[in-house]
């Protein structure tokens, strides 16, 4: 195995998977996995918990058993919030028990089954914030990108994008009983000071700044 040669950048997805088979320790990562047994531990009301026995296949043509646990969840919505003509963003607090915290973030919920991305964003807008673009030209979708909020033990996957708005109207909340959110209008220098625990908000605040840089 050879960890210290270099990859080159300019070439192809397989050659990179050959460099990385350098340091395989004989798990052929080019198979498919088998799923050998699976069972439902845990049944809530946003996740379910399923736990599963896995083979790996291996080169020699032999299979690696392992063990894994995996939160099945709905996926999700996460929005940055652009008010064209003040240049204010949405930002909101509220108590998050993974982080023992009344936490900074930005607008997120859960999509319904069978529902669009973007129809999932504006409904969670005016539900947690009272905010709804005054018409449909008067809204803007930059798609961010949909990113695993930990792959290693859930399957949320998480939407994420920044929505600006060039007129926009106040529309009735609609909390969940058990949801209590703050809402507030900020300036980006704010925005940027106030301390992003959630990694998917803080992927959607480092795409906007760049946007915002190369449009100076």
């Amino acid at each position: 195995m050879d960890m210290d040669r270099a990859y080159d950048e300019s070439a192809t997805p397989a050659a990179l998977d050959r460099t990385l088979n350098n340091s395989s320790d004989g798990v052929d990562m080019d198979a498919p996995v088998s799923v050998l047994s699976r069972s439902t531990v845990y049944h809530g009301a946003v996740f379910d918990v399923e736990d599963m026995r896995l083979a790996l296949a291996t080169a020699n043509g032999g299979n690696i058993e392992i063990r894994r646990q995996v939160m099945r969840h709905a996926p999700c919505v996460v929005m940055l919030v652009h008010d064209e003509e003040r240049d204010r963003y949405l930002l909101e607090r509220e108590y998050r028990v993974g982080s023992d915290c009344f936490a900074y973030g930005l607008p997120a919920g859960l999509m319904d089954d069978g529902e669009d991305i973007e129809p999932a964003a504006l409904r969670e807008l005016a539900e947690e914030t009272g905010v709804a673009p005054a018409s449909n030209a008067d809204v803007r979708f930059d798609h961010v990108g949909a990113f695993y909020s930990s792959e290693g033990m859930s399957d949320e996957l998480a939407h994420i994008m920044v929505i600006h708005l060039r007129h926009w109207r106040s529309v009735p909340r609609h909390f969940d009983p058990d949801e209590h959110v703050e809402s507030a209008w900020v300036d980006w220098n704010t925005l940027r000071s106030v301390r992003i625990t959630a990694s998917n908000s803080f992927i959607a605040i480092q795409h906007e700044e760049f946007r915002r840089i190369t449009q100076r």
